[in-house]
């Protein structure tokens, strides 16, 4: 894929998903700036990287729950890519911790939303102004959005769920601008996140009980990401698209 000088945001852009996505996208000849928020060390990692292969970045600390932080971040993206943002990749997000229902309490529901969705309105709508015809947004769901998650992520799961929504809203409203906006919604995918999240027994029976008998790697999730970028889907907006080696259908 060939997107030579072309201009990217990726949220949550230095490690695990986030990671391949800023190196696939710099790859293709993208210059990507390298959203984080504590992470500091893996996204210097991913910077390095990119830059022994001869890409080009830079990385941009921001918590994209904060709307100044958010505004500033774009307000300096703007400036470094002289008013032009060809590719946004909203992928900051988690699910902080598994509770159940009884266990939760008000401050973690909006903790979590927030984190998942709310953050997503504030980089987009910080972002619009850089955005133009050929742009593209891709934001990372989950299948949790569309399953209702495992035990203990129904927060996280109804902020994935609502996010793909939010997306095909935003593919109607910015379409005419030219703007896509599509999402890919991963399942499970070998990162951090399950090494936190999942049990080791859990994730085995998860990856078994999938057709192709494997976890999927983040490379195959940045891959897809920056096809939803480039050029090649040119007429698609609004897609919320799979990447789970078929453990669930929509």
């Amino acid at each position: 894929m060939n997107l030579q000088g072309k201009t990217a945001l990726v949220t949550g852009g230095g490690r695990d998903i986030g990671r391949s996505v800023s190196i696939a996208l710099a790859r293709a000849g993208v210059r990507v700036a390298i959203n984080y928020n504590s992470g500091r060390e893996a996204a210097e990692d991913t910077l390095k990287t990119i830059k022994d292969a001869g890409g080009d970045a830079f990385l941009i600390q921001a918590d994209v729950t904060d709307s100044n932080a958010v505004k500033a971040m774009l307000d300096e993206v703007g400036i470094a890519f002289s008013g032009r943002l060809d590719i946004l990749v909203n992928l900051a997000g988690g699910m902080v911790a598994r509770k159940t229902l009884s266990e939760m309490d008000e401050a973690f529901f909006d903790q979590v939303m927030t984190l998942n969705l709310k953050s997503v309105f504030l980089v987009l709508q910080a972002a619009q102004p850089f955005l133009g015809e050929g742009s593209a947004v891709v934001n990372v769901s989950s299948l949790a959005g569309r399953d209702g998650g495992g035990p203990g992520a129904s927060v996280y799961a109804t902020a994935k769920g609502a996010l793909m929504t939010y997306t095909r809203s935003m593919a109607k409203e910015l379409g005419p601008q030219g703007i896509r906006v599509n999402a890919v919604c991963p399942g499970l995918i070998g990162t951090s996140f399950h090494d936190i999240f999942s049990k080791p027994e859990g994730r085995a029976a998860t990856a078994g009980n999938t057709p192709l008998r494997r976890e999927g790697h983040p490379d195959e999730v940045a891959d897809t990401i920056v096809y939803l970028a480039s050029p090649a889907a040119s007429f698609l907006a609004g897609v919320c698209l799979d990447i789970n080696g078929g453990l669930g259908f929509s």
